[in-house]
């Protein structure tokens, strides 16, 4: 993460890499993935902090996707959508997301704990 008042920016900048090791390219190649929000009308000069710690570049995709929310909460019609997925690498809003629609659901918060084994069972003597 590059923090956003490092870079002059209102955004922080997400740089993710994932490799051979992963199974998503060839040995020795990379795959980075630098995201941010949207702040000027020049979406590719924002990202360059991130692009300066990935070189050299062999190919770059650019794209700019809108993000999008629900009209209503869903408590209503019961229709409960969730926004788009946000740009950080670590999906930080998408988990608050999930966790609040879980709520408006069965109005009761969302624990996520390891279950307790009692013992009795999948143990052998």
């Amino acid at each position: 993460i590059i923090p956003q008042k490092q870079v002059g920016r209102k955004n922080d900048i997400y740089v993710g890499v994932i490799s051979y090791d992963h199974k998503v390219a060839l040995d020795g190649k990379y795959i980075a993935i630098v995201s941010s929000t949207v702040e000027t009308d020049n979406p590719a000069a924002e990202l360059e902090p991130g692009f300066k710690l990935l070189h050299p570049i062999e190919h770059k995709f650019l794209s700019v996707t809108d993000m999008f929310e629900p009209v209503s909460n869903g408590t209503e019609d019961k229709c409960f959508i969730s926004t788009s997925f946000d740009p950080s690498s670590h999906f930080e809003l998408v988990g608050a997301d999930i966790m609040d629609i879980y709520k408006r659901i069965t109005g009761k918060e969302l624990e996520l704990k390891p279950k307790v084994n009692s013992g009795d069972e999948g143990e052998s003597a």
